[in-house]
């Protein structure tokens, strides 16, 4: 079958196509009802159906007799460590540790709270979780004591697992400090503590509370827990939240199903085959495609402690596909538009051997084409755009290689995944024409694998996602549809900017500035304006070697979004930076340097890589001044 005849399918017979999808997965009680539609919104996949996650990550895969198979690659620049673990060692890791928090208490729908960098362990103890039927909520290693503090308060686990430190960019962070901290803060006391001891930073242990890890993981084994299909599997808690942060909320029965299809018909990876997600557990592609995904597809994930751009250089993601023989490689366009800003000619890249690596997905911004039709022209593979939240947990739209590739569109992540059905509405609600930027919204019921509501809010899941058009999710993100049906993702709602009364994609400038032969990454974001209402700024990091001067640059700029988009956009404001602030995810921080650049006050975010840019964003936006513009 086609791509269309598949996906018209998961729209007209989403019961018997998730249903048969399901089949790839073991139940321990088949369902009752494949989608229980009986509370709208509140749609659940599987209702009745029992069955174990980490059964199906692990146990299953060493009963079939590849138990001898690599599970886990952890590549560790940082600590210089290679070692690889085999399904049947990460199996008798997860249930010992399993069996060490049962030891301290945790039962079924219990919470845990894993605060650790990018080790095993750090998959060992969600493993472990989901063996118990407990619930995991990790939060990224080094996250400040304060943000820390607000998911310790409103998960309340049982327990919390930690290592003593991370290491990043050469630079040990004790973790300790920011959980004590963190705990300081909180009216919630979890039971235990365990801490992972590293050598590069050991960690006093308080008596009573905190327990050594390898204590722990000694304790006699444990079998799987089933649970039912539609209790929770893990919290995670969305990134640059301010007050309460919101909770997402994945169920078990979905999200195996959803994560193992997506792993042959979007990634068209195999059992045995090594897969790379180079990101961080502690973010949702981290969960679903360092984790869960290739271990319930039975390939193996290769666990990367470390930056690959620049430790030690551009190269570091090509020595690590060619080394550990990866044939799928996931990760941000903001990785290639460092190593395209680093070794624009690609130099690095024929020290290693590609040979059989098949295919590369971007994920987590958007891709602007330039730095796509880069990617295609060294790697000379198939690069795949694609498009998804931390709400969805897998790709709303992509090019699904294991469904028979479709001709790329650059600037598109393709079309709709089968089971999500895309629309682009306009502010009364009405579906926009072809080509016109409205809202992108999904219609209900979400397909499985998708948040179940946010954790103990139902009324804010509403709020947040439901209410302004009913009968939709509401993505947050603005674009459109083009006549073929290819989804074009151009910048967040918020980032749609109004210059006298017209309504102007960001995105679509930062398309434009990107195809400057100077310029290796971009952003535009709106600031004030006392005449149009906003005015377009664009902020620009030149490639590596580039030693022109940068006013004429800046000209040149904004007469290339004069050309490509027209006077409406009102486009005069360009400058050089070294640099752009990040998350630690590698999304651009738009709305801080709108702060910025409007004079306003703000706080470096909780999610920034290093703060340290923004000074410098503040001195080199300084010259902007409100009279120039």
């Amino acid at each position: 079958m086609s791509y269309d005849q598949i996906y018209r399918r998961s729209l007209d017979d989403p019961e018997g196509f998730w249903a048969e999808a399901a089949a790839a997965i073991d139940w321990d009680r088949k369902w009752d009802m494949v989608l229980d539609a009986s509370r709208p919104p509140f749609y659940r996949w599987f209702r009745g159906g029992r069955l174990n996650t980490c059964h199906n990550a692990l146990d299953r895969h060493v009963h079939a007799g590849r138990g001898d198979q690599p599970a886990i690659i952890y590549d560790s620049p940082v600590t210089d460590t290679t070692r690889t673990l085999s399904y049947a060692t990460v199996l008798d890791q997860v249930s010992r540790f399993a069996g060490g928090l049962r030891d301290l208490g945790v039962r079924t729908g219990d919470r845990v709270v894993i605060y650790m960098p990018m080790i095993p362990e750090a998959l060992v103890a969600m493993l472990a979780c989901a063996r118990l039927g407990a619930v995991h909520s990790v939060v990224f290693g080094g996250f400040a004591a304060k943000e820390l503090a607000a998911r310790i308060e409103d998960a309340r686990p049982t327990v919390i697992v930690a290592a003593s430190c991370g290491i990043e960019a050469g630079r040990v962070i004790p973790y300790m400090p920011l959980l004590n901290g963190a705990l300081d803060l909180c009216s919630h006391q979890p039971r235990h503590c365990v801490i992972l001891q590293r050598p590069q930073a050991e960690a006093p242990l308080a008596e009573g509370r905190d327990r050594d890890w390898q204590e722990v993981a000694r304790a006699d084994p444990v079998g799987c827990v089933p649970v039912e299909a539609t209790d929770p599997l893990y919290i995670l808690y969305t990134s640059g939240t301010t007050g309460q942060p919101k909770g997402v909320v994945r169920d078990h029965g979905g999200h195996a199903v959803a994560l193992a299809w997506s792993m042959r018909n979007i990634y068209d990876v195999k059992p045995g085959e090594v897969f790379w997600t180079a990101s961080d557990v502690g973010w949702v592609v981290g969960h679903s495609y360092i984790v869960y995904g290739p271990l319930l597809n039975g390939s193996t994930t290769v666990v990367y402690e470390g930056k690959p751009v620049g430790t030690p250089d551009a190269g570091a993601f090509w020595r690590v596909v060619a080394e550990h023989d990866v044939r799928t490689l996931f990760t941000a366009p903001t990785a290639f538009r460092a190593i395209r800003k680093e070794d624009p000619d690609a130099k690095l890249l024929a020290r290693y051997d590609l040979g059989r690596f098949r295919a590369l997905f971007l994920a987590g911004e958007r891709c602007d084409p330039e730095t796509l039709g880069w990617a295609e022209r060294v790697l000379d593979v198939p690069v795949i755009d694609h498009w998804w939240q931390t709400e969805t947990g897998w790709a709303i739209a992509a090019n699904c290689l294991g469904l028979g590739a479709l001709p790329v569109k650059p600037g598109s992540p393709t079309k709709p995944a089968p089971g999500y059905d895309v629309q682009v509405l306009d502010e009364d609600g009405k579906n926009a024409a072809p080509g016109a930027i409205g809202n992108i919204a999904i219609k209900l019921p979400l397909p499985p694998g998708t948040l179940a509501t946010l954790w103990q809010n139902d009324d804010r899941f509403e709020a947040s996602y439901l209410a302004r058009y009913p009968g939709y999710y509401l993505t947050g993100d603005a674009g459109y549809l083009d006549e073929d049906g290819y989804v074009f993702v151009m910048s967040r709602i918020d980032d749609v900017i109004n210059v006298a009364g017209h309504r102007l994609s960001t995105g679509a400038m930062e398309e434009v500035l990107a195809g400057h032969p100077d310029v290796a990454e971009c952003a535009v974001f709106g600031v004030n304006d006392p005449l149009k209402g906003q005015v377009p700024l664009g902020v620009v990091v030149l490639k590596a070697g580039v030693e022109r001067d940068e006013a004429a640059i800046e000209t040149e700029l904004v007469q290339r979004v004069r050309e490509a988009i027209g006077p409406v956009a009102a486009f005069r404001l360009a400058k050089v930076v070294k640099r752009l602030p990040k998350t630690r995810s590698g999304k651009i921080l738009r709305g801080t340097m709108q702060k910025i650049a409007d004079g306003q006050p703000y706080v470096a975010p909780a999610t920034i890589d290093d703060a340290t840019v923004l000074p410098e964003i503040e001195t080199a936006l300084a010259s902007l001044t409100r009279s120039g513009r």
